[in-house]
């Protein structure tokens, strides 16, 4: 191989390499939602042993808005994919809502 192909495939490889943590930062604020919503689905799983289905009605009501603004955070910084995924546990909150007839 020539020199000449080696430095902008290598440059290319880089920039490549460090994409996913130049994108890092963006998504922080994204996973802060996603750690507050686990937080607080444990919260809803331990007032459901309580039996405090009114305060686990609610839990599960911010838990649900915590996913919708990681969904929303994270179309902002590009990563798409991860906001897809997310439906599926918007799905499983909504089942336990229905479950604890919430709505």
């Amino acid at each position: 191989m020539s020199r000449s192909f080696l430095c902008p495939l290598t440059a290319a490889l880089v920039v490549a390499a460090a994409a996913p943590s130049l994108a890092q930062p963006a998504c922080v604020p994204a996973q802060r939602k996603l750690d507050e919503a686990a937080a607080l689905r444990f919260q809803a799983r331990q007032e459901a042993r309580l039996g405090d289905r009114d305060r686990v009605c609610d839990t599960l009501g911010d838990v649900e808005d915590r996913y919708e603004d990681a969904r929303d955070r994270f179309d902002d910084c590009g990563l798409a994919l991860a906001a897809i995924d997310l439906r599926g546990a918007l799905r499983s909150v909504r089942q336990e809502k229905r479950a604890f007839r919430c709505d």
